[in-house]
């Protein structure tokens, strides 16, 4: 990558991975890394930029977006121009790989997402962050548990040539099917597409209820690997489902897009690659001020407190307590 190349930062913190992309001014991505978070959002960014900075050298930041559920936290770290919630940065990716996408079928490490897109524009979507059934956790475990290496689970599932019905509606029942499955002597091949199918028919029932899905249809996030998911859905909606080449970040590249149209010339908040060797230090506490009892969230930068947030009034993100 060239030194001088004017670059913008996307960053994506989830509960299971933080992905950062960056892309060049005309929205091509240029680097791409997926890490686990592990339980520590501050270090999993840390890490990210450092391995970031080591692979592209100096790099030129015109502008950084955050998103995920720990956007809040990595845009005071890093300085972010905008911080924008999964939503919108998965539909802006989707919309900017293929301009006429009408759904978006997300599934993460722990939730799973359908966005609605008409004309340009988000006209409806679901969240399903209860129940762990379809999730990337999920799979882990079943294929932990049949001992089948996740990478090989969705392939495994194309062997298949008759599935088995598996009931998909409930995390625990379906893995009490699956070993029922088993002890009768059906293929290992067969229930692994038995709840693909499941999988796929609980969540155009579940988090597509009431929606009207259309193509083109574009599968993200980390389960979008898996192949045997992909054939399944494409048998439950009757249409054909695009993985597109950056499924696993998505909303990473997202962010970066709606940073590049944020800045528009403006000077960068970014507070440049020195954040990866700063001292953080979150904690949070209740305030008694009112009813609310908000929980209020702090973030101290090298000592000082940076920003503050997670209250109803503004009382402590205007700044001094009132």
């Amino acid at each position: 990558m060239q030194q001088s190349l004017e670059s913008y930062l996307g960053i994506d913190v989830g509960s299971v991975s933080t992905n950062i992309v960056v892309v060049d001014t005309g929205g091509q991505v240029l680097d791409t890394l997926y890490i686990r978070t592990q339980g520590q959002p501050i270090a999993a960014v840390q890490t990210g930029l450092r391995t970031i900075k080591e692979r592209n050298g100096e790099l030129d930041i015109k502008g950084v977006g955050t998103t995920g559920s720990g956007r809040h936290l990595a845009g005071v770290m890093v300085g972010a121009d905008t911080v924008k919630n999964e939503i919108t940065a998965h539909a802006v990716a989707a919309m900017h790989i293929v301009p006429d996408v009408k759904t978006v079928v997300e599934i993460g490490g722990q939730d799973s997402k359908i966005i609605i897109i008409r004309d340009g524009v988000v006209t409806d979507f679901a969240m399903n962050t209860v129940c762990a059934a379809g999730t990337g956790s999920f799979l882990d475990q079943q294929a932990a548990r049949l001992n089948i290496p996740i990478e090989e689970f969705g392939g495994k599932a194309l062997e298949s040539t008759m599935p088995v019905r598996v009931a998909g509606r409930c995390a625990v029942f379906a893995e009490s099917d699956m070993i029922h499955k088993q002890q009768t002597g059906h293929q290992i091949s067969d229930i692994l597409n038995g709840l693909c199918q499941a999988l796929a028919r609980n969540y155009v029932n579940n988090v597509g209820k009431g929606k009207e899905i259309k193509g083109p249809v574009l599968f993200q996030g980390g389960v979008a690997a898996n192949q045997g998911m992909k054939r399944a859905f494409e048998e439950v909606l009757g249409c054909q489902v695009i993985v597109p080449p950056y499924y696993n970040v998505m909303g990473a590249i997202g962010a970066a897009l709606l940073a590049r149209d944020a800045v528009q010339g403006k000077p960068t908040a970014f507070r440049g690659f020195e954040v990866i060797d700063y001292n953080y230090l979150p904690r949070s506490f209740e305030c008694s001020g009112c009813p609310n009892m908000c929980e209020v969230v702090e973030i101290s930068m090298n000592g000082q407190v940076a920003a503050r947030w997670g209250d109803r009034c503004g009382k402590w993100t205007s700044g001094t307590p009132r």
